[in-house]
């Protein structure tokens, strides 16, 4: 699946939910709880995302020109954040991670039911995935 269709599978669960703030809140950190766990050993300070509030680990790796990522959080709602940008980039290009368009935080109206703090987070972990992205790029690049 593509980004984007990933992303309209996303905006289409949440508009399911109606804008109930309570509901939503709940089904984030549901999706939080499908996330596969993600190995002590990979819980080190190298691997916090810097920014944000909660506690967030992420690790990349690549295969087959793929990147996959693990992520875990210490808050229920953070984790559930992150497994939704997990979601999207697991199995998409380096390129394809660097130019993604992301758009279903607007359409599923996610400012309203995390605050600033968690924004900032969440920009913090997008970034974290793109710098990822960016250095699988420039490793395959130099491999060939």
């Amino acid at each position: 699946m593509t980004v984007d269709q990933i992303q309209e599978e996303i905006i289409n669960e949440f508009s399911l939910l109606d804008g109930d703030m309570e509901m939503t809140v709940f089904y984030i950190m549901e999706l939080g709880q499908k996330l596969p766990e993600m190995p002590e050993s990979e819980k080190t300070e190298d691997n916090v995302v810097k920014g944000c509030q909660s506690k967030v680990w992420l690790t990349g790796k690549i295969e087959d020109n793929k990147v996959y990522f693990a992520a875990d959080s210490n808050t229920a709602i953070t984790k559930g954040l992150v497994s939704l940008l997990v979601r999207i980039f697991n199995g998409q290009t380096p390129d394809t991670i660097l130019h993604a368009d992301l758009y279903f935080m607007n359409k599923i109206g996610m400012e309203r039911f995390i605050g600033t703090q968690r924004s900032n987070g969440f920009a913090a972990m997008i970034k974290q995935m793109k710098l990822y992205a960016l250095a699988f790029k420039t490793k395959l690049e130099v491999k060939s």
